[in-house]
């Protein structure tokens, strides 16, 4: 956390009189692209969408685009006439190339971050937080895997995302980069065997999951919160790998082309307000890029947490992405 930051409540009172002042008979529609579980009944987008139309006074639309590596070829495919106002749901091993398609445009927010890294990056600003891990269930594997050597020598099945159109399947490829380096293609090689199959994104392989498809799933470590908080269930647990664990920060950005960026701007300030970050731990399970007043719920003090971070800088996730997708693709098409 960086204590000399101000708090983003000041900003997001400032803005937000600018939008309302400024409000029509009509209302004015604020179009955000995100990924598909941000914005299902059960995720974050249907209470940050009514908190924010309550004070903005315009219509709010979501649209999704699969998971979030599919959200940038999505806006690089539709450029400078993209309908986006906002995106939701890059993360930082994406902002590099996200920055140079020139689509995005600086950002005014500041706010009280509590991340594991400091924040600096005029273009993005972060939301939420979580490391990526894989989940599993007690009952049918009492003992997990330390390790990826140790899961690439285990008969237990496991169902990934594919990392050209989901976050957490990019992630995956980087952790595994982060982990052991110039021996990722090795690593890649013996867990071939291991992969059930590879989904477009995270709400396919989930589901595959809990239908029994597989014994574990790559997800995060704040996912067990999930089935403790709503299911009363304490038996899906995340395996804690003595290699570290990859971090996942989550951003979003403003489109340069949008024709209402008072109102792109006052959704930022919102994402990043206690209201909105309040709802991320038990909407969207991840931790909150901003702790809220009220701290985070009961359940997430019994989460795993790594004995050691990961993460490549954005620029050298950028230059290692191509080489690490392609580790992975190799060995699992053999």
């Amino acid at each position: 956390m960086n204590p000399t930051r101000p708090p983003a409540a000041p900003v997001l009172a400032l803005t937000l009189a600018l939008v309302t002042g400024a409000a029509t008979a009509e209302p004015r529609i604020l179009t955000v692209y995100t990924y598909d579980s941000f914005v299902t009944e059960w995720g974050p987008g249907p209470a940050i969408e009514q908190g924010f139309e309550a004070l903005c006074g315009c219509d709010l639309r979501w649209v999704t685009a699969g998971d979030g590596a599919a959200l940038l070829s999505r806006l690089r495919l539709e450029g400078a006439r993209t309908r986006a106002d906002v995106v939701v749901g890059l993360d930082t091993n994406l902002i590099t190339e996200a920055a140079a398609s020139a689509l995005f445009a600086p950002v005014a927010q500041d706010a009280p971050y509590d991340l594991p890294v400091e924040w600096d990056d005029e273009l993005f600003v972060p939301y939420d937080w979580g490391y990526f891990a894989f989940v599993f269930d007690r009952a049918r594997v009492p003992e997990p895997p330390a390790n990826f050597p140790d899961l690439a020598a285990s008969d237990l099945r496991i169902v990934i995302q594919d990392p050209r159109s989901s976050t957490p399947g990019l992630g995956l490829v980087l952790w595994v980069k982060a982990a052991h380096g110039a021996q990722a293609g090795a690593i890649w090689e013996a867990l071939a065997d291991n992969v059930v199959t590879v989904t477009p994104g995270w709400s396919e392989a989930y589901a595959l999951f809990l239908a029994g498809e597989a014994d574990m799933v790559l997800s995060y470590t704040t996912s067990p919160a999930y089935h403790l908080i709503v299911e009363g269930d304490d038996g899906k647990a995340a395996a804690r790998f003595d290699e570290g664990h990859y971090l996942q920060i989550e951003v979003a950005g403003r489109i340069a082309s949008s024709e209402v960026p008072d109102l792109a701007e006052a959704f930022l300030a919102y994402l990043v307000s206690d209201a909105a970050q309040a709802v991320i731990p038990t909407t969207n399970w991840m931790y909150p890029a901003v702790t809220p007043a009220a701290g985070l719920p009961e359940g997430f003090a019994t989460l795993m947490i790594p004995d050691r971070a990961l993460l490549f800088a954005p620029r050298e996730a950028q230059e290692l992405r191509g080489p690490a997708i392609e580790e992975w693709r190799a060995a699992l098409s053999r």
